[in-house]
């Protein structure tokens, strides 16, 4: 079985620079922070539903803090000369879905300067490996209906998917399974 938790790769980007994706860490509190302070409201508001000038302590326990079973996540990081810089995140939390199992709600959120160069799709595509490997039978996610890059990355992926509006959400599910 994988070890999600040791979790890393490095991927090539649209641009042809190089990007690692790694399973978060409890030393990453000090990059999530940078991160977020580096996105833009928008790409605040698009990932959260809400506007957040800053993460609490508890939303960094909960960013970096995951059991690797229940809940996975990963960082996407460029060097930038001898730091590593996280410029995008990816996760996923278990849930049980009474129709067909084991099941998983997704979300990202990427720089801006990195947003168009393919990390969301290599995100997506690191972290369905690993919950296909623990049993998960598909991904949900709830997304605002302007995001329209995010809706791309989700059309494109090349999983089996579902759209379904909601109240004020665009609901994908991308069947794992098939």
């Amino acid at each position: 079985m994988m070890d999600a938790r040791n979790y890393a790769v490095e991927v090539t980007l649209k641009s042809g620079a190089s990007a690692a994706v790694r399973a978060i860490r409890l030393d990453d509190k000090s990059g999530i922070v940078a991160a977020f302070e580096a996105l833009e409201p928008q790409s605040i508001y698009t990932r959260f539903f809400q506007v957040k000038k800053h993460l609490s302590d508890t939303d960094l326990k909960r960013a970096t803090e995951v059991d690797f079973e229940n809940e996975v996540a990963l960082v996407a990081t460029v060097r930038q000369g001898q730091r590593e810089t996280i410029v995008g995140s990816g996760r996923f939390i278990v849930y049980l879905d009474p129709e067909i199992g084991r099941s998983a709600e997704i979300a990202f959120v990427v720089e801006e300067d990195y947003q168009g160069q393919g990390l969301a799709r290599q995100l997506l595509r690191h972290l369905a490996g690993i919950a296909r490997e623990q049993g998960l039978k598909r991904f949900t996610a709830e997304v605002l209906p302007g995001n329209a890059s995010m809706l791309a990355v989700f059309a494109r992926c090349g999983f089996p998917m579902t759209i379904r509006r909601l109240d004020d959400v665009v609901q994908v599910i991308l069947r794992l399974d098939e």
